[in-house]
């Protein structure tokens, strides 16, 4: 890796986000390094290399997304890599959501990602060159009962991450998408909300699958560091993949619906193609 490259990496006071900077930090590259309380931050604070900006970040306030990046273009130049890591989950069923707390999620997990994307775009496109990594999740493929709203925060993700591609590498930019399965941070432990309006009539779906989430928690096969590493070799590779799933769960998952789109695509030929007006 270049180690003239600046990384801005949004939520890494834990997880995903922690261990991509310690990557990026070992390899010698510049690092903006975020979190919305900057005192979990401490750990890397505390390494006092003068090629790390420790920040406080809500990625729901332009305010400080403004002040990150211009951060990063008064003391680097700009920002070449940004990770959007930031984000959350929420269990419920449809029925059963919160509007608050769906609207908060989205906040963060799709408007947050959207408004750092967009303030780091300027520069990439000017100096024509840059990648945006986007967290995304096998939830971002799959719908799956209990988790419908968070499905549909990374549904948006992946649709806006594929535009996106399409319209920055011809200016020189690069875009990936994150699509982990099951792994050992935060995210089904203390990160992670749960509804307050259980509907006894979800039990066998929705929640069923809360539990299972809240008992694989802090035992998911999914290994951070090695995710970390799988995501800077990403960056780092001359042909970086659009889409980059992490953890056999995920890997066969994806591959499974892929067959199962394909199937059913097949099922309804005929119908789908008879809705166009009759040929000439």
């Amino acid at each position: 890796m270049n180690q003239s490259s600046v990384w801005l990496i949004t939520g890494c006071s834990s997880g995903f986000g922690r261990e991509i900077s310690n990557i990026v930090i070992d390899i010698g590259c510049k690092l903006i390094v975020t979190s919305r309380n900057i005192d979990n931050l401490s750990a890397i604070i505390n390494k006092n290399n003068d090629n790390i900006i420790c920040a406080a970040l809500d990625v729901t306030d332009p305010g400080q997304i403004d002040d990150v990046v211009r951060m990063a273009e008064e003391r680097f130049g700009g920002v070449d890599v940004l990770v959007n890591n930031a984000g959350y989950g929420y269990l419920s069923a449809v029925e059963e959501g919160e509007e608050a707390e769906v609207r908060a999620m989205f906040e963060t997990n799709v408007f947050g990602l959207f408004a750092m994307t967009r303030a780091v775009l300027p520069g990439m496109r000017r100096r024509r060159r840059g990648h945006i990594v986007n967290f995304s999740s096998i939830g971002g493929l799959i719908g799956f009962p209990g988790v419908g709203f968070y499905n549909a925060t990374k549904f948006a993700v992946e649709g806006f991450s594929e535009a996106l591609a399409k319209e920055m590498r011809p200016l020189g930019v690069r875009v990936t998408i994150v699509e982990p399965g099951p792994f050992r941070t935060d995210w089904a432990g203390r990160s992670l909300k749960v509804t307050k309006a259980a509907i006894a009539d979800y039990a066998a779906t929705a929640g069923a699958r809360r539990e299972m989430i809240r008992d694989y928690s802090g035992r998911q096969p999914g290994d951070p560091v090695r995710a970390a590493k799988a995501i800077v070799a990403a960056v780092e590779a001359a042909d970086p993949p659009l889409h980059l799933l992490l953890g056999r769960p995920a890997f066969d998952a994806a591959t499974h619906k892929l067959g199962e789109l394909s199937r059913e695509y097949e099922a309804w030929r005929e119908i789908s193609l008879g809705a166009d007006f009759p040929a000439a």
